[in-house]
């Protein structure tokens, strides 16, 4: 089912979500995606938990902020979700929406059982090189368009031997979801945001996950930021991408699945009921 949520600071924001019972998985997604990213995860892990996906404020279906976001502000926006649905939530983040997510845990630490990052890093704002390229991004976007633009960036999200199928729908969601200004803030927000000083402070259990042929990020900067972390575990995808979740989902619903019958007491026989 999907909803449109109004968030603190009057952001409303659109969910798509699936799962009537179980912990609640808020899913936040890439600068260039969307809610679409976890279908997979809406499909499999809705057997055993509440998931949650949003269109950032200023993507897909979400309608554009009044103002311009910081990090934080997409970290609040994110507490209300949770704080609508009562209790705390495990926090799946995918590349930006896991800096979104070690954000929130740091901001909002009562909110957040535990934290999931996919593909991420500490922000791009550890680096000045990778700062001021995250800020390119917006006049790239306003000089293309969003459907050349994703036609140039989705194929380098994804490893070279990933199925045509994948390719072509990792660039028509980044074509149909990204827009200014809501991709403007985005990037703002990534190239800003350097969380190496407040990670040790992340109390929240974490698992971090790193495709093997990730090339935007790489399994170095995933090493660098699990251990960085206090709870923490590291996995790497064998045969994908940046975008683990969508090119390895059964691996990495596996792992995930594998994370939360440890942080929220899942029984090992709703994980594999045909055992």
């Amino acid at each position: 089912m999907s909803a449109d949520v109004l968030a603190p600071a009057s952001t409303e924001v659109h969910v798509e979500e699936a799962g009537d019972h179980g912990p609640l998985l808020l899913c936040l997604h890439g600068i260039g995606s969307s809610s679409a990213a976890f279908a997979p995860q809406l499909a499999e892990l809705s057997s055993h938990a509440r998931v949650v996906a949003w269109d950032a404020p200023g993507y897909a279906m979400s309608p554009d902020p009044e103002v311009a976001l910081t990090l934080d502000d997409f970290a609040d926006t994110a507490a209300g979700l949770i704080r609508e649905r009562g209790g705390s939530a495990h926090v799946l983040g995918v590349s930006w929406g896991g800096v979104i997510a070690l954000r929130l845990a740091a901001r909002h630490p009562d909110l957040v059982a535990s934290v999931i990052v996919a593909d991420s890093s500490a922000g791009s704002g550890t680096d000045s090189a990778k700062a001021a390229g995250m800020r390119a991004r917006a006049t790239e976007l306003a000089e293309l368009g969003p459907r050349a633009f994703a036609e140039a960036r989705g194929p380098r999200l994804v490893s070279p031997g990933a199925p045509d199928e994948l390719v072509r729908r990792v660039v028509d969601t980044m074509a149909a979801s990204v827009r200014l200004p809501g991709y403007a803030y985005a990037a703002e927000s990534m190239a800003s945001a350097d969380l190496r000083a407040e990670l040790p402070s992340v109390a929240a259990p974490s698992l971090v996950l790193c495709g093997d042929q990730d090339t935007v990020t790489g399994i170095e900067t995933g090493q660098v930021l699990a251990g960085s972390l206090r709870k923490t575990a590291f996995v790497i995808v064998k045969d994908a991408g940046h975008l683990a979740n969508q090119e390895q989902p059964g691996r990495f619903n596996a792992w995930v699945l594998s994370h939360l019958r440890i942080t929220a007491r899942i029984p090992e026989q709703e994980l594999f009921p045909c055992r």
